[in-house]
């Protein structure tokens, strides 16, 4: 599904692994969790089988969940991550966020294009999380999960998104409904969207 809303630069999210032997930027894992357009090159894209941007991207994903839940204190398998853990998650990616997100006290609380700076936090924009989630959850099932005990499609974490959704569109001054399509009218419907009646059938 495409959201028509702005998100994250794909460069957006660095986490940082904080093993003892490898403390350095360089040793950063990058996870795109935004827009896939600009999808940089990657060493598998030189290989006979090249996978698509959103393949790429949500192996990228998985694999840093899985080191989120390597580096948890006490370390978690993911047969005890629940949806709770996925919120936790969340909620750490936002430090490296790059959406500006105005509180309540801010001048420009709903203004969409803000005349000055304020010192307002940074957060991950919701179309960038509600993407990460659609990758996970996918990803999830294809390593073996079940579907029904997908915390990725946990009923907190559908809450916790519309309630991010709801909460930047009113800072940000700005609507996630305009994607939103008309309907058509009856002759638009038989000229376009439905075959033609006694079409090829047979």
């Amino acid at each position: 599904m495409e959201h028509n809303q702005e998100v994250d630069s794909p460069n957006s999210v660095i986490i940082h692994h904080h093993h003892h032997n490898h403390n350095h930027n360089n040793n950063s894992m990058t996870m795109l969790a935004g827009n896939n357009n600009n999808y940089p090159a990657s060493s598998s894209s030189n290989s006979p089988t090249t996978l698509s941007r959103y393949e790429n991207q949500k192996r990228r994903d998985w694999n840093t969940f899985g080191q989120y839940l390597r580096n948890h204190r006490p370390p978690l398998s993911l047969t005890r991550c629940s949806g709770a853990h996925v919120l936790e998650f969340l909620r750490y990616l936002d430090q490296f966020g790059k959406t500006k997100v105005h509180t309540q006290l801010c001048p420009f609380f709903g203004h969409p294009n803000p005349p000055a700076p304020c010192p307002c936090p940074l957060r991950q924009a919701w179309g960038s999380l509600d993407a990460l989630i659609g990758r996970l959850r996918a990803a999830y099932e294809e390593n073996g999960g079940k579907p029904e005990t997908n915390p990725f499609g946990a009923r907190a974490v559908r809450l916790y998104l519309r309630e991010v959704r709801d909460s930047q569109a009113k800072a940000r001054g700005i609507s996630y409904e305009k994607k939103k399509r008309k309907k058509p009218n009856p002759q638009q419907l038989s000229s376009s969207s439905l075959p033609p009646p006694n079409g090829n059938s047979s």
